[in-house]
């Protein structure tokens, strides 16, 4: 094993599978050169594959997700870069109403669509409201499309590489406040199955299940609460689309507790279609109601102190436990 950074992930299972396979093409603004985009994740990637697979796109996110669809309808495995999740909304007709639904319209034809959408999410940055966004509910609500929050390193390198291969469209959000964060790989080929959910922490207490980086902070809450006595189930369900629902359901059917956690705000979000989920298939193993924990329901904000106060912290976390075992 050895231990990389969360961009180098990325950087490592995009340049893999570009070698492994010449149809997989790469799509960027400032993608091209020295740059290699707003965060630097394609750094070098033209200067190793040359511009006919790596392109420095305009600034024009519905023209190359647009064109990026359409080749993939023939032959091609493009990989989009949209530099924040906010953007994904400039070319949401291309991904929602094409991506998604050209096979349907189509018959089936072309047999694959593999596209791979790729972009920052979330707070922490001091971004500011229209550049901190959490939107992987509004697109896991869309059949033909998966959609997938890695947390870490290791499932970031390893699913990335298990997007590039599917051959439908998988949209790929990465949290921005954990681009340095480290963690062990191992050292040879891997990959990480799309629609499967991870127990990052056993216990018997409550379960957690939380998305993206909260996975992080859940485990940090986890850890507090372990000094009280308070043993908790972590699940990173990696997929949103399409939900693992048996590893959820059956660390519920366990503990009995169920508390969500995600950056995104509250109404509609994952934490409500978790919940939803486990109310259909264990009910009669349910102690006490559900808990979400997630952003206030406001824009988020720039200064820094109600940035901190709008996202949900290991104190909330350990708040939202704690509710649940007193029910």
């Amino acid at each position: 094993m050895r231990e990389i950074k969360f961009w180098q992930a990325f950087k490592e299972g995009l340049s893999e599978e570009m070698r492994r396979d010449p149809s997989v093409l790469y799509f960027g603004e400032d993608a091209g050169g020295k740059v290699g985009g707003p965060f630097a994740l394609a750094k070098g990637i033209q200067d190793e594959f040359g511009e006919k697979r790596v392109y420095d796109t305009p600034d024009s996110e519905a023209g190359y997700v647009g064109l990026a669809i359409g080749l993939a309808a023939t032959g091609y495995r493009p990989v989009v870069d949209i530099s924040f999740m906010d953007f994904t909304l400039v070319a949401i007709d291309q991904i929602v109403n094409m991506a998604a639904k050209l096979r349907y319209m189509s018959g089936g034809v072309p047999k694959a669509l593999p596209l791979v959408i790729h972009t920052m999410a979330g707070g922490g940055r001091r971004a500011g409201a229209q550049h901190s966004q959490s939107l992987e509910a509004w697109f896991a609500h869309i059949p033909g499309l998966k959609v997938i929050a890695p947390s870490n390193p290791h499932d970031l390198k390893g699913s990335l590489k298990s997007a590039i291969r599917d051959d439908n469209p998988v949209l790929v959000m990465k949290h921005k406040a954990i681009l340095g964060m480290k963690g062990e790989i191992p050292e040879g080929e891997y990959t990480v199955p799309l629609g499967k959910a991870f127990v990052k922490r056993e216990g018997t207490d409550a379960t957690v299940v939380a998305v993206s980086h909260m996975v992080n902070v859940s485990l940090q809450a986890a850890a507090k609460l372990q000094e009280e006595g308070i043993s908790v189930e972590v699940i990173d369900p990696l997929t949103m689309s399409p939900l693992d629902r048996e590893t959820i359901v059956a660390s519920v059917r366990k503990t009995g507790r169920l508390v969500t956690v995600h950056e995104a705000w509250k109404p509609c979000g994952m934490g409500a279609e978790i919940g939803a989920v486990v109310f259909e298939e264990c009910f009669d193993f349910l102690q006490a109601p559900l808990v979400r924990v997630a952003s206030s329901f406001n824009p988020f904000p720039y200064s820094p102190g109600m940035e901190d106060f709008t996202i949900p912290g290991v104190s909330r976390i350990v708040e939202g436990v704690r509710k649940i075992l007193e029910s």
